[in-house]
């Protein structure tokens, strides 16, 4: 893990002021698919009590008059929204603020923002770096449910790409819930495009698929980001109602000017006083938790699960 990255001149030269050009390149931002999709709350500490129904009611037809009227149980159990802390901290040298035609820290901030969006979204779908205190991750609890569609398997007759789809969204709704998002490999915008009928029509929208709409988070880390066997997952779709984010506090920063920065061993890698930088100090944090509730339609929790994960054809 690195501790002795720097912002250097060399990295800001096209911050500082040249005879040729003054512009800014900058990457697209990604849209974090946890942040816009769950529901999210502000809670109080670092953990925070979410009850989810454990046993559902029974009703019963009463027999004659004078029949006896049967009891029926309810029940709940607690999970719990466990805050985790997301940082990084960016050094950088005094005099390279100080060449900089203008406000650096404001020109960086969208991308620390945006890379802490995208560890996010990694623990959450795909369990990289997960927190242990966070409940499996979407796409391992999917498979682990046996929610799961390989693309394709629909024949053209059958609909093609639309056909696994629908596929996918019928195991969910197969569990109890319905499906209101999905995400998916950014190359989806070009598969859903192609989806044609017999006479050539399109079947699918590129804004959404059977009226549910499409996001595509996390450029550049889905084709590798999971692997279950031989095959990729390249789309998750479910009930984004059944997952909260809880923020416990929203993105704090700290301008830090006289402080060491040391790596895991302990050795010293800045001394921001003694060597003229400056350091901002980025925090989130920020917790994770799915209900998969309780439902008739399957009251069994190992069979139960609110998403459902697209695959790749074997050693796509």
């Amino acid at each position: 893990m690195p501790y002795n990255n720097i912002v250097s001149r060399t990295n800001t030269q096209a911050l500082i002021p040249e005879e040729v050009s003054n512009a800014i390149l900058k990457n697209l931002e990604n849209e974090s698919a946890a942040l816009t999709r769950f529901p999210r709350i502000s809670i109080p500490t670092n953990q925070t009590r979410l009850p989810v129904i454990s046993a559902l009611p029974t009703a019963y037809f009463v027999n004659g008059d004078t029949g006896l009227k049967q009891t029926t149980e309810a029940a709940w159990s607690n999970k719990y929204i466990n805050v985790e802390e997301i940082a990084t901290i960016v050094p950088i040298a005094e005099n390279v603020l100080d060449d900089a035609s203008f406000d650096v820290w404001g020109a960086i901030m969208p991308h620390i923002q945006n890379a802490i969006a995208r560890v996010l979204d990694a623990a959450i779908f795909f369990g990289v770096n997960k927190p242990s205190s966070w409940p499996t991750a979407i796409a391992a609890g999917a498979i682990a449910a046996g929610n799961t569609v390989n693309r394709g398997t629909a024949t053209a007759a059958q609909g093609g790409l639309a056909g696994d789809i629908s596929n996918l969204f019928a195991t969910v709704e197969q569990d109890g819930f319905d499906v209101n998002g999905l995400i998916a490999n950014r190359a989806y915008r070009g598969y859903l495009r192609n989806v044609r009928d017999v006479n050539g029509q399109p079947l699918l929208a590129d804004g959404g698929v059977y009226g549910v709409g499409v996001g595509y988070p996390m450029r550049g880390l889905w084709p590798a980001v999971t692997t279950t066997g031989a095959r990729n997952v390249e789309a998750i779709a479910g009930d984004f109602t059944e997952g909260i984010i809880g923020i416990r506090k929203d993105i704090t920063l700290k301008l830090l000017d006289q402080a060491v920065i040391q790596d895991a061993s302990g050795a010293i890698q800045y001394n921001l006083s003694q060597q003229d930088m400056v350091a901002l100090r980025v925090t989130f944090r920020v917790g994770f938790q799915l209900a998969n509730t309780l439902n008739y339609d399957q009251p069994t929790e190992a069979s139960r699960y609110p998403f459902a994960v697209l695959q790749s054809p074997a050693n796509a």
